[in-house]
């Protein structure tokens, strides 16, 4: 699993700039929809660099699925596929689409 201190030391010191007092009860949800998670670039760079390890044959939008999953522990969002997918096909690597 990828670290992200810097990204919750960042994420912490954004919240006490916020709420000096602390976060109130009512502001929980909003604020967990606001720091949802996204695929960082690193992590994208992980997620191609264990898609085409040895040269695998083309592989599909579930593999990159399967592998965002294991990264953030949490289903992926569409954007986070695509960005991956944008990033294997412009390295010239075929990937196959689902119905999804």
């Amino acid at each position: 699993m990828i670290e992200r201190p810097a990204f919750l030391r960042a994420v912490m010191g954004w919240l006490r700039a916020g709420y000096p007092s602390g976060v109130p009860e009512q502001d929980y949800v909003p604020l967990l929809a606001l720091l949802r998670r996204r695929v960082t670039d690193e992590e994208i760079a992980w997620i191609v660099g264990q898609l085409t390890e040895g040269g695998r044959p083309p592989f599909g939008t579930a593999d990159i699925g399967v592998l965002i999953t294991k990264v953030t522990q949490d289903m992926p969002h569409a954007e986070d596929e695509a960005r991956v997918r944008d990033r294997l096909e412009a390295a010239g690597w075929a990937v196959e689409t689902t119905g999804r």
